[in-house]
C-alpha cells in the first residue's frame, strides 16, 4: 500500500474532473487516487470510469457537503496520509515529495498546506489559503498572501516552510491517525470553515500545522459556490460562530462571542449600504441558526482549549482602520 491517498470530493463536477484530473494522475505516482462522489447526477462517474480507470471511486449515498462527504468517504481510505484536494485544483510536478518528506521526518507536524496560487492569474496567490492561514482573536481568518479581498502577487516573499494556524481545505494534507482522532470534520458545518475548525481542534491537542512553498498547486476557487452567493455568506458567518463556541478558551468564550456578534451586525449594515440585502439577511439567518445549535456545540468543547490561538488581535482594525492590506510578518 502507498503511504498517501489523494482524495478528491466531487458533486456534479464532471467538467472540472475532465479538466483537472489529468494533472493529478500525471504527477501523483506516489499516491493512490480516489474520487469521493457525493451522489452526482451528472456524468461524473462515467467520465472517471471511461477516462481515468486507475482512479478508485467512492460512492457516497447523498450530497453530504464538504464535511460529512469527506468523513464518510475517508472511512474507506487506509493510507497513512490524506491529501484532501478540491476538484478545481491543478497540481504541479513533484507536489507530493515535499509533503511526504515533512510527514516522514517531523512527527510533530500533523497537517500541511502547499503554496496555493490562482489558476486564473498564476502570478498571484489564491484566496482560499494562499501561503497559510491564521485567525485573529475574533475568529476572522486571513492568510499570508491574502488579507480579506486583497491578494498579493507571488514574488517569492513566502518561499519558506513555516508553522501556521490553519491549512486550506482546497488542498489539505493530514495524517490519517490525527484525522480519525479528531473524528474528522464537523458534520454540522456542511461546508466552509470546517478546515479551520479541524486545524483549531488539532492545535488545542498540541499538533502542528505547516506551510511549505516547495509544493505548489493552482486553485480556480468559487467553482462550486461562488463568492457572491448569499448561501456562502450564511455558512461562513454561522460556522465561524460555531467554531468559536467550540474552541475558545473558557475565560474568553462569552466576551469574544458577544463582540463577534456585534461585529457581524456592523458587517450586515455594510451589506445594506452596498445594496446587498440578501447578504444582510443571510447574516441574520446565520445568527438564528447559531442560536439553535449553541447548546449542542458547547458540549463539543475540549478542556484543553488554548489561549494562544491568535496572531493578531483584530484583522478588521488592521485592514480597515490602519490600511494594513498585506500580511505583516
Amino acid at each position: 500500500m502507498k503511504k498517501i491517498a489523494v482524495v478528491i470530493l466531487n458533486w456534479n463536477g464532471a467538467k472540472l474532473l475532465e479538466q483537472f484530473l489529468p494533472s493529478v494522475v500525471a504527477y501523483s505516482e506516489e499516491a493512490t487516487i480516489y474520487v469521493a462522489d457525493n451522489a452526482s447526477t451528472d456524468t461524473s462517474i462515467e467520465i472517471i470510469q471511461s477516462k481515468f480507470p486507475q482512479i478508485t471511486i467512492i460512492k457516497n449515498e447523498g450530497n453530504y457537503g464538504f464535511a460529512k462527504g469527506y468523513n464518510v468517504a475517508l472511512q474507506q481510505v487506509e493510507e497513512d496520509y490524506y491529501a484532501l484536494v478540491n476538484s478545481d485544483i491543478e497540481v504541479t510536478e513533484n507536489w507530493l515529495a515535499p509533503i511526504l518528506s515533512v510527514f516522514d521526518n517531523e512527527a510533530n507536524v500533523g497537517i500541511i498546506q502547499p503554496k496555493i496560487l490562482d489558476y486564473k492569474n498564476k502570478a498571484y496567490f489564491e484566496y482560499a489559503g494562499a501561503a497559510g492561514g491564521y485567525i485573529d482573536q475574533f475568529g476572522y481568518p486571513y492568510c499570508r498572501g491574502r488579507m480579506f479581498d486583497t491578494l498579493e502577487k507571488d514574488q517569492g516573499q513566502y518561499n519558506d516552510d513555516v508553522d501556521i494556524f490553519w491549512a486550506s481545505g482546497a488542498c489539505l494534507f493530514i495524517r490519517k491517525d490525527i484525522y480519525r482522532k479528531l473524528n474528522g470534520f464537523d458534520d454540522d458545518f456542511f461546508a466552509h470553515q470546517e478546515e479551520i475548525d479541524l486545524c483549531w481542534r488539532a492545535f488545542n491537542l498540541g499538533y502542528t500545522a505547516r506551510y511549505t512553498s516547495k509544493s505548489v498547486v493552482y486553485h480556480v476557487g468559487g467553482a462550486t459556490l461562488n463568492e457572491g452567493n448569499p448561501r456562502k455568506t450564511f455558512l461562513n458567518f454561522r460556522n465561524s460562530l460555531l467554531m468559536l463556541t467550540k474552541n475558545l478558551p473558557e475565560r474568553k468564550l462569552f466576551i469574544i462571542l458577544f463582540l463577534r456578534l456585534c461585529l457581524d451586525g456592523l458587517a450586515g449594515i455594510q451589506f445594506i449600504l452596498k445594496g446587498k440585502f440578501k447578504h444582510c439577511w443571510a447574516i441574520v439567518k446565520a445568527h438564528f441558526a447559531f442560536y439553535g445549535l449553541i447548546n449542542k456545540n458547547l458540549k463539543k468543547r475540549n478542556s484543553k482549549n488554548r489561549s494562544d490561538y491568535y496572531r493578531s488581535k483584530s484583522i478588521v482594525y488592521q485592514y480597515f482602520v490602519k490600511n494594513g492590506k498585506v500580511f505583516e510578518p
